[in-house]
């Protein structure tokens, strides 16, 4: 009966893929734009890689542009990016283009998979797994359980990198350093929180605060600046994209180099 085959077919292949992703290079947690660029250069790269989003719609903020008028703003610096996921654009004042919110989030979701990235949506990571001082995977539930605080115990995934790209709140960061009693790679030593707006330095921060925090533990995007205590930025989205981008070149180089 096709109502057998249909439910056989989806619960056969589902189970298939989340065994193969039981073991990651790299494990992502956040599907908003920075961790979904990062994702797409890291599989283009050859590295297995694997995101996981709470929301049934991953994409973070970038979906609803500002106060849900769906156009986005990108700086200069981050067009080469956009180029690569062959977005499109129309310039508007110097150095700055306008893009619309949708389509561009829709483009980097449809390109990560497409390079090789597996993405798990409703699905939220509660915990890290946590051996020798470094974080070496994720623990993961359904969103709905931890939402309707149903006592389920949850899945292990291990990863050699974990991305902290939870956006404003950092979790995983605030995470590690709650439960672990252990030092950030921040001024405190634990996440600072984000600052109020300033765009130029907000756009810059975000992208020098792109870093390993601890180890195995990287951050990107809104959770960097959340982490080391730098200003939101806003609607321009160029920052988000070339921190995506950043974290992958640094985990590329690490988990490529030849002996």
């Amino acid at each position: 009966m096709i109502e057998t085959q249909v439910s056989r077919g989806i619960i056969a292949t589902y189970f298939e893929k989340l065994e193969k992703n039981l073991e990651l290079d790299v494990a992502i947690v956040g599907g908003g734009p920075s961790g979904m660029v990062a994702a797409y250069y890291l599989a283009k790269a050859g590295l297995k890689v694997a995101q996981f989003d709470r929301k049934l719609a991953p994409g973070g903020g970038m979906w609803g542009g500002a106060m849900m008028f769906n156009q986005i703003i990108i700086q200069e610096e981050a067009m080469d990016i956009v180029k690569d996921f062959e977005i499109n654009y129309q310039a508007y004042k110097e150095g700055l283009y306008v893009m619309d919110s949708v389509e561009s989030t829709a483009a980097i979701i449809y390109k990560a998979v497409h390079a090789g990235a597996t993405i798990f949506n409703c699905y939220s990571v509660e915990d890290v797994i946590f051996k020798n001082n470094a974080v070496n995977g994720v623990v993961v539930n359904w969103t709905p359980v931890l939402r309707q605080g149903l006592h389920v115990d949850p899945l292990n995934i291990l990863a050699k990198i974990v991305i902290d790209g939870t956006g404003h709140d950092s979790e995983i960061a605030a995470t590690v350093a709650r439960k672990n009693g252990v030092k950030l790679d921040t001024e405190t030593g634990s996440v600072i929180g984000e600052r109020s707006m300033d765009v130029k330095e907000g756009e810059d921060e975000v992208v020098n605060q792109t870093k390993e925090i601890y180890p195995g533990l990287y951050v990107c995007g809104m959770a960097a600046s959340a982490v080391s205590g730098t200003p939101r930025m806003g609607p321009i989205f160029g920052g988000m994209l070339m921190s995506g981008k950043k974290v992958a070149e640094e985990i590329i180089a690490r988990l490529t180099v030849k002996p």
